[in-house]
C-alpha cells in the first residue's frame, strides 16, 4: 500500500520521526545524529555468537505454522539514505528484546539495498551495510526470532515492465546472489522476500494490479529471485522463499495472472491494509472511524478472496504488512485506539483460521499528521498503544 513521506515534529524525546513509508525523496534535514549513526554502524562488526539455527527438513505449512504474529522495523534500514535518514534512532538490541518479549515471534526488516550498491561491473554491495543488516537479523535470532529479509523501495531501478527487464536484471541476479551467499548460514528461522510491491511509478493501475505486461513482467522477476537464491545451494536450496504480486496487491487481476514456481518452498507475500476507508486516515467522506459490520465483511471479503486463489490449492500465504492508523475523530481529535483493539482482534482472528501469518507495518509514527501506523516507540522503549499490543496477543494465547 501506498506510503507517502512527511516530515512531522513531535512531543517524543524531542525528535523527529519520519512518518510514511516513502516513495519520494525526504526534505532536507540536519544530518549530525545520523552521521554519527552511521559511522557507528559501519564500525567492522564482531564475530557472532548467535546460533543461526539448522535448515530443517520440515514442509513449508508447519514452518509457517510456528509463525504466529510479526512486527515491520519500518522506515529503518529502508531509509535510502541510511539506517537513521528518516529519524528514528539506531536499532538496539534492547528494542528488539522487548518487541520479542511482547509475544512477536516474526520481525520483517525492510532494507533498501540500491544507494549501498555499485552500479555497474559486479554491482557490489556495502560490505559496512551489509555487516549491519547482519547486526540486527542476530539481535531477532538471539530472541529465537523469525526473520524476512528483502529488498524494499528499489522501484525507481526496479521496473516490471517486459522491454526493460534487460537493462536491470544483471545488477537484481548479483544482488540477490551476494544476499544469499552472505546470509547462506542461516537456518530456517531466515526467510527471503525477493520484492515489495513491484509496480510501475505513476502507472496504470499502479496499486490494482497493474497491466498484463506489468504482471507477466512480474513473474518472470519472481522466477529469476527464486532461481538465483537456489543457485547459491546450501541451505539456500531449502529456504523459505517469498514472491508476490503486482503492488503486493489482493485483487483478482494481480492474484490470477500470478505464476507460482513449482518449488515446495515459495510462499507469496501480500499486503492487506483493509478496509482502507478503516485502516488510514484520508480525512475524505468516506473514512470510517469505527468497526462496524461492514468492515467486518471486507475482511471475510480479503481473506476468502487469498482462501480463493492461494489457500485453498496448496499456497502458503504470509500478510507481510497490515496495520491500522491511531485514529481521532475530525474536529475534537478525540483519540479512539479501541476501535482499533476492535479491528486488529477481528482481522488477526481471520488470519489466524486461515493460517496466515501477518506482520504489523511500524514506522514509530503515532503523533502528528502523517501515517501513524506506529505502535513501539523506539526511543524511550515503551509501547503508544498497549491495548493494541495487548489484543494483538490475546488473539494467539
Amino acid at each position: 500500500m501506498r506510503k507517502t513521506i512527511r516530515i512531522t515534529s513531535l512531543a517524543v524525546s524531542a525528535a523527529l520521526l519520519l512518518c510514511g513509508c516513502g516513495n519520494t525523496p525526504a526534505p532536507a534535514a540536519d544530518t549530525s545524529a545520523d552521521t554519527a549513526a552511521e559511522e557507528t554502524s559501519a564500525a567492522p562488526a564482531e564475530e557472532s555468537t548467535v546460533n543461526y539455527g539448522t535448515m530443517r527438513d520440515i514442509p513449508l505449512k508447519d514452518l509457517i505454522a510456528e509463525m504466529k504474529t510479526g512486527w515491520n522495523l519500518g522506515n529503518t534500514l529502508d531509509a535510502p539514505d541510511g539506517e537513521t535518514s528518516w529519524g528514528n534512532p539506531v536499532t538496539t538490541p534492547e528494542m528488539i528484546d522487548m518487541i520479542a518479549q511482547a509475544g512477536f515471534n516474526v520481525i520483517r526488516l525492510p532494507t533498501t539495498w540500491s544507494r549501498h550498491t555499485a552500479t555497474d561491473g559486479d554491482y557490489k554491495v556495502d560490505e559496512a551495510w551489509l555487516a549491519r543488516v547482519h547486526e540486527i537479523v542476530d539481535y531477532a535470532f538471539a530472541n529465537d526470532m523469525y526473520v524476512i529479509l528483502n529488498t524494499h523501495h528499489e522501484t525507481e531501478w526496479i521496473r516490471p515492465a517486459t522491454e526493460e527487464l534487460d537493462s536491470f536484471m544483471p545488477r537484481f541476479e548479483a544482488l540477490w546472489t551476494q544476499i544469499a551467499e552472505s546470509f547462506a548460514d542461516y537456518g530456517d528461522h531466515l526467510l527471503f522476500e525477493g520484492l515489495n510491491e513491484p509496480r510501475i511509478e505513476g502507472g496504470k493501475n499502479e496499486w490494482n494490479g497493474g497491466t498484463k505486461d506489468g504482471r507477466a513482467a512480474l513473474n518472470v522477476l519472481n522466477k529469476t529471485f527464486v532461481d538465483t537464491v537456489r543457485a547459491t545451494g546450501g541451505n539456500n536450496a531449502k529456504r523459505a522463499l517469498l514472491i508476490t504480486t503486482f503492488a503486493a496487491a489482493v485483487t483478482d487481476s494481480a492474484l490470477k495472472d500470478l505464476e507460482l514456481p513449482e518449488d515446495d518452498r515459495v510462499l507469496v507475500s501480500l499486503h492487506a491494509y483493509t478496509p482502507y476507508g478503516f485502516t488510514y486516515h484520508p480525512k475524505a467522506d468516506w473514512e470510517v472511524y469505527e468497526f462496524t459490520e461492514y468492515v467486518a465483511a471486507d475482511i471475510d471479503n480479503l481473506f476468502s478472496t487469498i482462501d480463493k486463489y492461494l489457500l485453498s490449492s496448496g499456497r502458503q500465504v504470509i500478510i507481510t504488512e497490515y496495520g491500522s492508523q491511531s485514529k481521532s475523530r475530525p474536529v475534537t481529535e478525540e483519540r479512539i485506539d479501541d476501535e482499533n483493539v476492535k479491528w486488529v482482534t477481528y482481522y488477526l482472528g481471520k488470519a489466524k483460521e486461515y493460517g496466515v501469518p501477518c506482520v504489523w507495518w511500524d514506522n514509530n509514527c503515532y503523533y502528528g499528521s502523517g501515517e501513524r501506523f506506529g505502535l513501539f516507540d523506539r526511543a524511550n522503549l515503551k509501547w503508544y498503544v498497549p491495548q493494541v499490543v495487548e489484543a494483538i496477543g490475546n488473539v494467539y494465547k
